[in-house]
């Protein structure tokens, strides 16, 4: 399926349905009419053998919506029912109209009770729509609930209810659907937070509105796509060597935790960095680059250690292992002092968040504990509640760029207002050294001289879309080197489409 770049908040939605009633003269009715023949269309190719569908509407247009669909499947044979929640005698407009066309079709449409869902093929949610802005319990939540329990498929028009449309989260509980097809324009809550877990397959219909209806109306976001990313890497000429190809050094890997720094230097080497240094304890000196000989590994006790290794990178890594200590704290102190571009990640964010510090020239690749800390956020779930609030409080209290880490990594800086996000990923890629291996992505295109907000953005992808190659089918057990095995292939991806 083919989604556009441009992910819009739940009001800008609004704001494109009114300019095509009001700008283009396209009825409400109509665009309702639009909107459930497109989600019928869609049920019957998805789910080409159902011949019982139940849809539950609210009292809005989103239930309007399925009341056109509910009399479209009556009139292609199919057993339809609709099943009320809320109070439709409030129904007005559109959604009136389209509520008075299935009556008058011969669906049944009674209030809803678990047992009437019994039996169905297909279960639509037409119930809230993109409006919903604060929790809700009661007999709402007892629906929801029941609709997702009882395992039939489900289709969620417009948005899954009780995802928040802009910030991906779940407000109480919501639908977990097997596809949603969202209206107008895409929202971007169903692309990172919860979204992508309770949306399922996202599918789009404009509804036939003219391209003017968009013009001057900036997304909210924009997923990261390949052929946006793939102008970004810096051609490397037939006479290329090492040290035409960037120097990354890595500092991290305090007593005990060798491993993250070498991998994030793996990683910096595997998207073509030509030179890898690994600062790290004394006592892993010897062993960092076991199965990686290509590391260069220095054994750093002190500022005074590490100070001529920041005076030849291009581009300085710290965080992967680096611990907390006191040697951690002088070697992050000199790693700030060396002006150098940085990749900040894990415990040096974690002394970041104690100590502040404003620049522009790095980038911060939080996880939402990280990012809580960062901007003395009640807890992770409260970053997760409103992960776009949360970039820009960091690229506003730090600056430069920020990773927000999860599903649907976020990027932005606080010198623009458009955000990105990242739509590949899987859940596969729920396991430790994840983070490390990004933080040497983005420090080794860095350091082949990719500006560090589109460093932040292609690393992102490449990380993602090498996790994707690396779970193949199966989206359990693979291992952070996995993915780093896998980044030359992503790299080729986007070179040769």
């Amino acid at each position: 399926m083919y989604w556009p770049r441009e992910l819009y908040s739940a009001a800008q939605v609004r704001e494109l349905d009114r300019r095509a009633i009001e700008q283009c003269d396209i009825s409400a009715d109509t665009l309702m009419a639009r909107a459930g023949r497109a989600a019928f269309q869609l049920l019957r190719a998805r789910w080409p053998r159902a011949r019982r569908v139940v849809v539950v509407c609210g009292p809005g247009n989103n239930g309007g919506d399925g009341y056109v669909l509910a009399r479209l499947a009556a009139i292609a044979g199919i057993e339809a029912r609709v099943l009320c929640l809320g109070d439709h005698s409030k129904l007005a407009g559109a959604a009136r109209a389209a509520a008075q066309a299935c009556q008058v079709a011969g669906v049944p449409v009674t209030p809803f009770s678990d047992d009437r869902l019994v039996n169905s093929d297909v279960v639509v949610d037409a119930i809230f729509g993109t409006g919903l802005e604060r929790a809700f319990t009661g007999h709402w939540a007892h629906a929801i609930d029941a609709m997702s329990a009882r395992g039939q498929p489900l289709l969620a028009l417009d948005i899954p209810s009780g995802l928040h449309g802009d910030t991906g989260a779940v407000l109480g509980c919501a639908t977990r659907a097997d596809a949603t097809i969202s209206f107008i324009g895409l929202k971007l809550g169903l692309f990172t937070g919860a979204g992508r877990e309770h949306a399922g397959s996202i599918y789009l219909d404009d509804l036939g509105v003219p391209a003017k209806v968009y013009e001057g109306l900036g997304p909210l976001a924009r997923r990261l796509v390949s052929e946006d990313l793939r102008e970004l890497l810096p051609y490397r000429a037939r006479d290329a060597h090492k040290g035409r190809a960037g120097r990354v050094l890595m500092v991290g890997g305090g007593p005990g935790m060798p491993g993250a720094v070498r991998m994030a230097g793996e990683a910096a080497y595997r998207v073509g960095t030509g030179l890898v240094t690994v600062a790290t304890a004394p006592e892993h000196a010897a062993i960092t680059n076991l199965g990686c000989p290509e590391l260069i590994v220095r054994g750093v006790r002190d500022a005074a250690d590490l100070r001529p290794l920041l005076a030849t990178a291009d581009c300085v890594a710290v965080g992967p292992g680096l611990g907390r200590d006191n040697w951690a704290r002088e070697l992050l102190a000199v790693a700030l002092e060396a002006r150098k571009p940085l990749v900040v990640d894990a415990d040096a964010l974690n002394l970041l968040a104690v100590d502040p510090v404003h620049r522009e020239d790095w980038v911060l690749t939080p996880h939402p504990g990280e990012a809580a800390r960062l901007i003395d956020a009640s807890s992770s779930a409260a970053v997760q509640d409103d992960r776009i609030t949360a970039l820009r409080a960091i690229t506003a209290k730090f600056g430069g760029s920020c990773v927000l880490k999860g599903s649907g990594t976020l990027i932005g800086t606080h010198r623009e207002d458009e955000i990105n996000v990242c739509d590949r990923g899987n859940p596969a890629m729920a396991s430790a050294g994840m983070g490390d291996v990004l933080t040497g992505v983005i420090a080794g295109l860095i350091a082949q001289g990719v500006a560090l907000p589109e460093a932040a953005r292609l690393g992102v992808w490449l990380h993602a879309t090498a996790g994707d190659r690396a779970a193949n089918r199966a989206e359990r057990g693979v291992l952070a080197t996995d993915v780093c095995n896998s980044l030359h292939a992503a790299l080729d991806e986007l070179i040769t489409r």
